[in-house]
């Protein structure tokens, strides 16, 4: 069922997501700094592919408090919006509101993306 449900997220709105996770790594892979920002955009766009079956768990870490509040200002305000519309697109219908329930997992990673790690459901 998880490959499933992961192929129609894949198909109406995940490679979207991943996406534009993947081209916020690379952008920011330009300049020395951003490099472990840019990978750990890599990992969440692996994740925003086949998000089913896997969990986000934060950390109350200070240092990921501040890098996520730059990591806001820059990209994360851009990614949360994308990745809510996604989820209320998919919210009208019945059938859609677990990709929905996906979509605002990703919109909350999108603002807080470091301190988190991705760990998998039973």
């Amino acid at each position: 069922m998880r490959l499933l449900a992961s192929i129609l997220w894949i198909v109406f709105g995940g490679l979207v997501l991943s996406a534009l996770w993947f081209v916020c790594g690379l952008i920011l892979c330009f300049t020395v700094i951003g490099i472990p920002v840019g990978i750990q955009c890599f990992k969440f766009a692996s994740l925003t592919l086949w998000p089913f079956g896997k969990k986000v768990v934060y950390s109350d870490d200070v240092g990921s408090f501040f890098l996520n509040l730059v990591w806001i200002l820059t990209f994360g305000w851009g990614l949360c919006l994308s990745a809510v519309v996604v989820g209320i697109l998919w919210s009208i219908t019945i059938v859609g509101i677990p990709f929905a329930i996906q979509s605002f997992k990703f919109a909350e990673l999108a603002l807080m993306p470091f301190g988190s790690r991705v760990v998998f459901e039973d």
